[in-house]
């Protein structure tokens, strides 16, 4: 399909994508899944290996406790039903940074099955269906040069190989790229609230392949499907579904056949290549690793297992609009991370006005942290504060423009919010005949404006209200100074 070519939007509606998504997700363990090498990311080249990760003979593996426990904590989040036995099988094939030649994984008897999320779109809340959660271990790394003789040389790090991995396999449920990228940052939410991977994209903690079909809209049967790899952002993920369900259409509609193939996405130019065919199903010649019992995860385990399982964030969502009286999109952004959840809740329950500390949280301090670059963690303004400032607001010491320079004062010193009021403490003025002076001064200097207001335009009141605002530095109250300005304007 050549970057020009549009398909107009009656084509396109004749047609119905058809998708399914591996994910291969890292798992948080200290050491490797069937030996004690460290996962430690970015330390040199073949230093973290030994020989059962680096398959020497008489090498055996060792399963590691604490990866079958985050597998199984990730398969519940997910609602996969939990096998209480499950199989490791050699799956068998050659390539460089794969030293034995074949990779420990799970087939026909996986760990966990039959689970679902849900997820939003136009149409409203649609459940997508996981058709298996496997545990597996990952393979090397392989890193290209390329130098100035032309000559290409590609290098092994073999710290990869064995670290624990679980690969989460979707249902062909999802039906437009809109769809799978809501998939996916479910997904992702869900482990990084359940902590059993950091999720971390660029080191390669997860990683997504996609399969993806068109079909005449209403058919039943599959088209051919391509398996897009090696896509390292949602964004882009979403950007090669969308490339790629046009190629396919293209190529339908004008008499082609689609052929069954593993492509790659280039980002820059926005577009997916041929990699290798796949005509052929590959034959990986899986059978039982004979080094490794069958994994019990008994009921006992299982529910020892289930006590660590936190709060999820669709439920904490629901909840926190129900105790909080904030919107749903309030929730949304509060839950991001399970971190930024918890440190809202703990200002929520010190604060006078949930509502407010919300507010104030997405109207000021947000905007500020992303204009300076920084994280939450690197706040100045602590939640403490937050709650504080909150109250003042809510008790009405603190007019919203002295709450503003206040927040301006903390990013500028890297100071918390109770430590800058303490030493400015700004006064509001509420002190009604204080107000009418100020009032008074400003109406005798804008006769024209008021000639406005006595006309008809009563819009023009805000003008008296920024003007004596103005004067008071910010500090007179401002639903009684609102009240006097009609009241004058009027009388």
């Amino acid at each position: 399909m050549s970057a020009t070519t549009e398909i107009s939007p009656a084509i396109f509606a004749k047609y119905e994508p058809v998708i399914g998504l591996e994910v291969h997700v890292q798992l948080l363990t200290a050491t490797k899944a069937f030996c004690g090498c460290s996962t430690r990311f970015g330390s040199a080249p073949n230093t973290q290996v030994c020989p059962v990760c680096l398959g020497l003979p008489g090498a055996l593996p060792v399963l590691n406790r604490r990866a079958v426990e985050f597998a199984t904590l990730a398969a519940m989040a997910l609602h996969c039903q939990v096998n209480e036995t499950s199989i490791f099988a050699r799956k068998n094939y050659f390539y460089p940074d794969l030293p034995k030649g074949y990779q420990i994984s799970q087939f026909d008897k996986p760990l966990a099955e039959h689970g679902w999320i849900e997820v939003p779109t136009p149409q409203g809340t649609k459940r997508i269906g996981i058709t298996r959660l496997h545990m597996e271990e990952d393979a090397g790394k392989s890193m290209h040069e390329g130098f100035a003789d032309s000559r290409e040389r590609t290098y092994i790090d073999l710290n990869r190989c064995g670290t624990p991995l679980i690969e989460i396999v979707s249902e062909p449920d999802i039906r437009s790229a809109d769809e799978a990228y809501e998939y996916l940052t479910r997904i992702k939410e869900i482990l990084l609230y359940t902590a059993v991977s950091d999720c971390n994209m660029e080191e390669g903690s997860l990683r997504c392949d996609a399969n993806v079909s068109v079909r005449l809209r209403g058919a039943e049967k599959f088209g051919t499907k391509a398996e897009v790899k090696n896509v390292n952002s949602f964004r882009f993920i979403r950007a090669a579904l969308e490339y790629e369900i046009e190629r396919q259409i293209e190529i339908v509609e004008s008499g082609g056949r689609v052929v069954q193939e593993t492509r790659l996405y280039n980002s820059q130019e926005g577009r997916t290549y041929s990699m290798r065919s796949k005509e052929q199903a590959h034959d990986y010649r899986y059978f039982p690793e004979p080094d490794l019992p069958p994994l019990i995860v008994s009921e006992a385990w299982r529910n020892e297992i289930r006590a660590h399982m936190p709060e999820l964030p669709e439920a904490r969502r629901k909840r926190m609009v129900a105790e909080y009286e904030i919107t749903e999109q309030d929730a949304q952004v509060l839950t991001g991370t399970r971190a930024f959840a918890d440190q809202f809740e703990l200002a929520a329950k010190a604060a006078k006005s949930p509502k407010r500390v919300s507010n104030l949280v997405q109207g000021e301090l947000l905007g500020r942290l992303k204009a300076a670059g920084l994280e939450l963690e690197q706040s100045p303004i602590s939640m403490q504060g937050i709650a504080r400032a909150a109250d003042l607001a809510e008790s009405g010491e603190l007019s919203s423009k002295m709450l503003k320079q206040l927040f301006d004062r903390c990013f500028e010193t890297g100071e918390d919010f109770g430590v800058i009021y303490e030493r400015e403490k700004p006064q509001q003025i509420s002190d009604s005949g204080a107000i009418e002076k100020m009032i008074d001064e400003v109406i005798a200097a804008n006769p024209k404006q008021v000639e406005q207001y006595r006309g008809g335009k009563r819009t023009v009141s805000a003008f008296f209200v920024g003007q004596v605002m103005k004067l008071s530095k910010g500090q007179a109250n401002p639903s009684l100074l609102n009240e006097l300005v009609t009241r004058k304007l009027d009388g």
